[in-house]
């Protein structure tokens, strides 16, 4: 068991990153940028663990960040482990993830952006993530533009889904999607690989915030956290839109200075 208890409360936790290597590449889209809307501001950044926080094993990650376009596109995840665990031992099953998906899968980092453990946590997953976008290896096919995010345990159909965890995703998907995105509607990417549910190239229609299921062979993240998209989906789009409403009043409280 990890020996460190991490505390929220009102600390700031430190949000140290590995410094990567700028290597970009092609954005992999489907069709052409928006034409700007009413560009709602994105919700504020929640509180996330850090790298550093949950002792990431840096020695073993094999290459730094791949930077990909703006996010248009979340995708849920569960780890498909044990819920019975004290929300302490969360770095512990992090560093699990990361070991299993470098060592065991041969990826360069641990695949997903952002974990959250059932007390709805949130943590930093592949290193570079928090302030620029950075391509994961969580949705075969879909890893450009896009965000993954696991929640540690099993939800398949019966378990019950804890209330932190649905506000937890919502406050990631509200604050790492681009400006005017709405997270209720549906975006257009194309596959990139043909061992997904779209063959190379082909173009999806996909809910802005989807679960992996609906795009590969799997039944993650299992039936009971995929019956909470609609949820998450309408409790993100809250988020923006208050966060919107809050810079509308800044604005109009600076105007008014005299």
């Amino acid at each position: 068991m990890w020996p460190h208890r991490i505390w929220l409360g009102a600390a700031v936790l430190p949000l140290a990153l590995l410094v990567p290597r700028d290597a970009p590449v092609p954005h992999i889209l489907a069709e052409p940028p928006a034409a700007p809307r009413t560009r709602a501001a994105a919700a504020p950044q929640p509180v996330i663990v850090s790298r550093t926080a949950w002792h990431a094993d840096e020695s073993i990650v094999r290459e730094r960040a791949v930077y990909t376009g703006a996010v248009r596109a979340v995708f849920v995840h569960h780890t498909d482990d044990t819920n019975d665990y004290d929300c302490a031992e969360a770095p512990e099953l992090i560093r699990n993830v990361e070991e299993a998906h470098i060592k065991g899968r041969g990826w360069d980092d641990i695949g997903y952006n952002f974990l959250v453990d059932r007390c709805g946590t949130i943590y930093e997953g592949r290193a570079g993530g928090i302030t620029r976008s950075v391509r994961g290896a969580h949705t075969t096919g879909f890893n450009a533009d896009s965000v993954g995010i696991a929640v540690l345990g099993d939800y398949r159909d019966g378990e019950k889904v804890p209330a932190p965890v649905v506000r937890a995703l919502a406050s990631i998907a509200a604050w790492k999607l681009r400006p005017g995105e709405d997270p209720r509607g549906k975006v257009k990417l194309r596959s990139t690989n043909d061992a997904s549910r779209y063959p190379k190239g082909e173009v999806a229609v996909l809910n802005v915030i989807s679960g992996h299921r609906d795009t590969y062979q799997t039944s993650c993240p299992g039936q009971a956290l995929y019956d909470e998209l609609p949820e998450i989906r309408s409790m993100a789009a809250a988020m923006r839109a208050a966060a919107g409403r809050e810079g509308e009043a800044d604005t109009e409280d600076a105007g008014n200075t005299h």
